[in-house]
């Protein structure tokens, strides 16, 4: 890995956290592979591909942000190969109320990225929440 590519993608990620908190939708696409690939917190359990598929899930969660909701990286780690990629990053995603109930929790996020034509794009999306105890049982 390179510093450079380490930069690019940590810059490449930094910038669609910024664009999905802003409900940006132009921003949220750029940089995504058009056969990427979420698995995410709400349903469809089963995960979208294409960029289509992805681009139809954001509306409902821009509409929550809007009222109050945040999505913020707080951590993010990058590894990097000539040609492929991947991401793990922890953020504050959640309304004021859920933030002052669980302070600790964080939103997981990992990410697959490929280099195509020499630039980076993201290939694979999976988003994630631990689950607390009291869940769990």
């Amino acid at each position: 890995m390179t510093s450079d590519d380490r930069a690019r993608i940590e810059a490449l990620i930094r910038r669609w956290a910024r664009a999905v908190h802003a409900g940006d939708m132009d921003g949220v696409l750029a940089d995504h592979a058009d056969d990427i690939v979420m698995f995410d917190v709400p349903p469809p359990h089963e995960g979208v591909r294409g960029i289509d598929a992805y681009r139809d899930v954001w509306p409902p969660f821009f509409d929550w942000q809007a009222h109050g909701g945040t999505f913020e990286i707080t951590e993010l780690e990058v590894t990097a190969g000539e040609d492929v990629a991947f991401a793990h990053a922890l953020l504050r995603c959640g309304t004021r109320e859920e933030h002052e109930r669980r302070p600790e929790r964080r939103l997981r996020l990992t990410i697959g990225l490929r280099k195509e034509n020499g630039r980076w794009v993201i290939a694979h999306e999976h988003h994630s929440f631990p689950i607390s105890e009291e869940e769990a049982s």
